[in-house]
């Protein structure tokens, strides 16, 4: 329903391709009908791909706006975990949330029309949001913001940098790796959402009755949806709970208003909102980490896109457009104050479930999203929903990408000890700080942000331990039996 990357319905999506799914790519395009006769004397014209065909401009936008209705719940999470975590006033809200929406909207016409190197010209939608928001809120909390900025900007050039050697890197990444990744990361998330909906331990206010009741009554509005509608609607049931929650907190008078009226029509996002990005290596290093399994994770997505639009695609081709596009979207949403911003497997469901396949529908989406941010009436209105009722919503919408990582480690051969033991050390040492918070305060600053980035902690520890065990220490085990008598070697069960 979720796609690891950031959060928003859509079916799982695997972290990397895998020969089968090649295949499977090559066998599902459709045959375009045959240019010529057989006696070459006519040539007849050949029809468009359903993904490059253009339908009417009405149905087209009105398609558009169906996927933005799904995906919008997924930056209006992100943006009110960053104000709330950071403590941001109103109008920095608004500021965020409008630029979410425009780098959301180019971002998404980058992914679908594909300029020059850029995008892969399949229907995609751009999110800010997920793992990436958690290593940018972590970076702020140590480092302050213009470093956190700061990272997202080295991050997307270290994506272009690294992306020549990418292919190269992506066998030390297979699913055990990034379902250990996105477990921790759906906790963490899960965390996050819940305390928008308490507030923080020790603060006033914490665990209030009415705060409580508003992000359960939202989750029941989302499960109520989702039980009773099919289809497209049970796609839209976590928007629509985020509505029922909304007009639920009006009716209980838990809205001011007040910060909705006034202002202009139009509002322009501020750059750089925290001042000129501090540019600190060691301080991005979490995010550059992550950045590597999320061009694993975009492999996934370019192939399983390609199979929902029954299209043929070059992996060596078309992937490294996909990346380009992420980087360069981050690299303008860095200079806005926004975090990483990632190609959404939402939308991907939304194809399958409609069966409109045109790029051009969410290149619509691209526009209607851009409009949104710079209509300041719509994004005030936005900015005033309760952090209890944005918590709800997103407690939901992350605790899928738990599940989503769950079902990733039931496809990584967990039967097998070696797999067992890596999963089991990666969570160990990946929800320590998690689950603990302030275990290494005694650190100095640059080594704690690194340890308490679980989400790093856990992948490097899982792409580690997978090197030795699965291909170190086969390697030498070949070389001892190679070198020993020919007696025959036996594999036990405690090798497996």
């Amino acid at each position: 329903m979720f796609s690891p990357r950031q959060s928003g319905p859509g079916p799982a999506q695997p972290s990397a391709p895998t020969e089968a799914t090649a295949n499977t790519v090559t066998a599902t395009a459709q045959a375009d009908p045959p240019s010529a006769t057989a006696t070459g004397a006519t040539t007849a014209p050949t029809a468009p791909h359903p993904v490059d065909e253009r339908r009417p401009l009405g149905r087209i936008l009105l398609f558009g706006v169906q996927h933005v209705l799904v995906m919008a719940a997924t930056p209006i999470s992100a943006i009110f975990l960053m104000s709330a975590t950071l403590r941001l006033d109103a109008g920095l809200t608004v500021d965020l949330l409008s630029a979410a929406f425009v780098l959301s909207g180019v971002g998404s016409l980058i992914q679908s029309l594909g300029p020059w190197k850029f995008g892969p010209r399949l229907p995609f939608v751009m999110l800010p949001g997920g793992a990436p928001l958690i290593l940018f809120l972590a970076i702020a909390e140590q480092h302050g913001l213009p470093t956190a900025t700061g990272a997202v900007v080295l991050t997307a050039l270290f994506c272009f940098v690294v992306l020549p050697v990418f292919s190269r890197l992506l066998r030390f990444f297979p699913a055990l790796v990034i379902g250990t990744m996105i477990v921790i990361v759906g906790v963490n998330l899960v965390k996050v959402g819940a305390v928008l909906v308490t507030g923080r331990p020790g603060t006033p206010g914490f665990a209030d009755p009415g705060n409580l009741g508003l992000g359960m009554a939202t989750i029941g509005f989302t499960v109520v949806f989702y039980l009773l509608f099919t289809g497209v609607l049970r796609q839209l049931a976590v928007m629509l709970g985020l509505l029922a929650g909304t007009a639920l907190a009006a009716a209980t008078g838990a809205i001011d208003f007040g910060q909705a009226a006034g202002g202009g029509l139009v509002n322009l996002p501020q750059l750089m909102p925290f001042g000129s990005p501090q540019f600190n290596l060691v301080a991005a290093l979490p995010l550059m980490l992550y950045s590597l399994a999320s061009m694993a994770e975009a492999t996934g997505q370019t192939v399983i896109n390609a199979e929902a639009v029954g299209k043929e695609i070059d992996k060596r081709t078309d992937v490294p457009k996909t990346v380009r596009g992420d980087a360069l979207t981050s690299l303008f949403g860095g200079f806005f104050g926004l975090p990483l911003i990632v190609t959404s497997g939402e939308n991907i469901g939304i194809v399958r479930v409609t069966g409109v396949r045109s790029r051009f529908v969410t290149a619509a989406a691209g526009v209607v999203l851009i409009v949104i941010g710079f209509l300041a009436p719509v994004t005030r209105a936005i900015s005033v929903i309760p952090s209890a009722v944005v918590g709800g919503t997103a407690m939901v919408v992350f605790a899928v990408i738990t599940v989503l990582g769950i079902q990733m480690l039931g496809r990584s051969d967990l039967d097998k000890h070696t797999s067992t033991f890596i999963c089991a050390v990666a969570l160990a040492l990946g929800l320590l700080p998690i689950l603990v918070p302030g275990v290494y305060g005694g650190f100095p600053p640059n080594v704690r942000i690194l340890l308490e980035s679980g989400v790093a902690v856990g992948a490097f520890t899982a792409a580690v331990l997978n090197v030795l065990f699965h291909h170190v220490r086969p390697g030498i085990a070949a070389r001892l039996s190679n070198s020993a008598p020919a007696t025959g070697a036996v594999r036990t069960e405690s090798d497996r």
